[in-house]
């Protein structure tokens, strides 16, 4: 797998390398708290974005992440982020995750325009046959969000992450889309996105 930084575009957003030049944008809308009620981390603050790009580019120099900014094209501005990460080059296997969104752009056609690009460029462009989604079990948005996009349910993880102050003890929905089922998730998140093309 050549996990090289790329962008990825589509009709509404595009993915690029995260870079601290987003992070101005990104403090712009990390104050809602509602964005990381299931998140590994909460981002509230410049200083709390600074630090978390660092360490996340720091995750990629070791070749652990590939992560992105998402750019809202309509405005030009980042509006939230999302990566690739438990890359398994030997077993052709990705995680899409840590994505987060403004709360303005939930339940549209970014965040599943986001997956659609990363499902392909890992599907098409990497060689996988496996990649996977997580999120809390909780989280009935993100287990929904997945599910329309083609994920199938695996099963839980139980107690699988400690977040935040180390209190909540999260329990792990995991979700997959296969090679062979790709075709399929392809044309219906295509057919969606880009009806009128």
């Amino acid at each position: 797998m050549n996990l090289t930084p790329i962008t990825l575009e589509g009709r509404w957003a595009r993915l690029e390398p995260l870079a601290e030049r987003h992070a101005d944008d990104l403090a712009a809308i990390c104050e809602d708290a509602e964005i990381w009620r299931y998140m590994p981390a909460t981002l509230m603050n410049i200083q709390q974005v600074r630090g978390w790009i660092a360490e996340t580019l720091a995750l990629q120099a070791d070749g652990a992440v590939l992560p992105f900014a998402i750019v809202e094209l309509a405005s030009g501005r980042a509006i939230g982020g999302t990566r690739y990460l438990d890359i398994r080059p030997k077993d052709r296997g990705i995680e899409i995750g840590w994505t987060w969104l403004a709360r303005r752009a939930w339940r549209t056609a970014i965040n599943s325009e986001c997956k659609y690009l990363l499902l392909r460029h890992a599907f098409e462009t990497l060689g996988c046959i496996r990649v996977q989604l997580k999120t809390d079990r909780h989280n009935e948005r993100s287990r929904r969000a997945i599910e329309r996009i083609g994920g199938q349910f695996e099963g839980i993880l139980r107690q699988h992450m400690i977040l935040r102050d180390g209190t909540y003890r999260r329990d792990s929905a995991y979700y997959s889309i296969l090679d062979a089922e790709w075709p399929g998730v392809k044309e219906r998140l295509a057919a969606g996105l880009y009806a009128d093309a």
